[in-house]
């Protein structure tokens, strides 16, 4: 089964965009400019990540 991936419509056309992709119960993602690597991310972690985003949990991790 192939998988459809989708990037944000904020991303440049640089070739270098982080896309998204579902099929059954995971996640993948992965960079447009090196797409043979893929990391398959549950979807309650890759939502726990994004709240963490969003309340700036991750601003000072360097």
């Amino acid at each position: 089964m192939e998988i459809t991936w989708l990037k944000s419509s904020y991303s440049a056309d640089t070739g270098n965009c982080l896309e998204i992709a579902r099929r059954g119960g995971d996640v993948f993602v992965r960079e447009s400019d090196d797409p043979e690597t893929v990391l398959r991310i549950y979807p309650e972690k890759l939502q726990a990540f994004l709240m963490g985003v969003k309340t700036g949990k991750y601003e000072n991790f360097a």
